[in-house]
């Protein structure tokens, strides 16, 4: 599987997008300093081409949660490069080959850059969200979707509606880069709930050109998803009115309304 370049805020942050299993992303970054991790390593073998196209040699793993289509490549990736495993302090019973467990508020320094980690519980309860605030972009996992966020396996819509509100309040031109290719399935639910957010309908527009031509849709930006993703956007009315929730209803039933809304979707 080749390794496909995608955008970088930081222009010496390299990250390559690896497609594995039948949606799922997997990023590559390597750091200025030449360090080398891998997010959510789905599967081993797209992952040790990916890393041998770029000549380059891995020395961390970074997990955001237990599910398999993002930790199943870990030991074998693990066995044939000896490299690190980093993941959820909350859920490391569950991640394969573990090395470092970190939680909410703790940092790691991937070379030269500095990662952040915020506990964002809710599609497990165990997720972290990994953010490099120098190279302005977050890894969220499972909790953030371009115009979606993760089902709540493990968790409550309080704790989710918690977590995506940490992630929303990063600077707004932070990148997005979620791991899976979801972006025309949810843009058409979020039509549904949200019918008069003009940004969202061109949003869906250019989301259905770029899957016509087989191109990825990810990553997106943080100002792009609170303009148009309805799992951020509670106070909306248009979203309120559409769902029948009150004007005088918390941000967190309002959030608790739309996840319903597209569980049934």
């Amino acid at each position: 599987m080749a390794a496909t370049s995608v955008p970088a805020p930081l222009k010496t942050f390299k990250i390559d997008r690896v497609d594995c299993l039948q949606d799922n992303y997997v990023w590559l970054l390597r750091e200025p300093g030449g360090k080398v991790a891998v997010v959510d390593p789905s599967e081993a073998k797209p992952v040790a081409a990916a890393l041998e196209q770029l000549g380059v040699k891995p020395d961390y793993i970074l997990n955001t949660h237990h599910h398999w289509d993002h930790t199943g490549g870990n030991e074998e990736l693990k066995r044939k490069y000896g490299l690190t495993i980093v993941g959820p302090k909350a859920d490391k019973d569950r991640i394969p080959g573990i090395d470092v467990a970190l939680g909410e508020g703790d940092t790691f320094d991937f070379g030269q850059l500095q990662m952040q980690v915020f506990d964002t519980p809710g599609h497990t309860r165990g997720h972290i969200t990994l953010y490099f605030p120098q190279a302005e972009s977050v890894f969220p996992g499972d909790t953030l979707f371009a115009m979606g966020c993760g089902r709540l396996f493990e968790g409550t819509h309080a704790q989710m509606w918690s977590s995506l509100s940490k992630i929303a309040a990063l600077p707004p031109q932070t990148t997005v880069y979620c791991a899976h290719e979801y972006t025309q399935a949810n843009a058409k639910w979020a039509r549904a709930v949200n019918p008069n957010n003009e940004a969202l309908k061109q949003r869906q527009q250019k989301v259905a050109e770029l899957r016509s031509e087989g191109k990825a849709t990810i990553p997106s930006t943080l100002d792009e998803e609170l303009a148009t993703n309805p799992f951020l956007r509670p106070k909306d009315k248009d979203i309120r009115q559409t769902l029948g929730v009150s004007d005088s209803a918390s941000d967190l039933e309002a959030f608790t309304a739309v996840r319903r809304h597209k569980d049934n979707f």
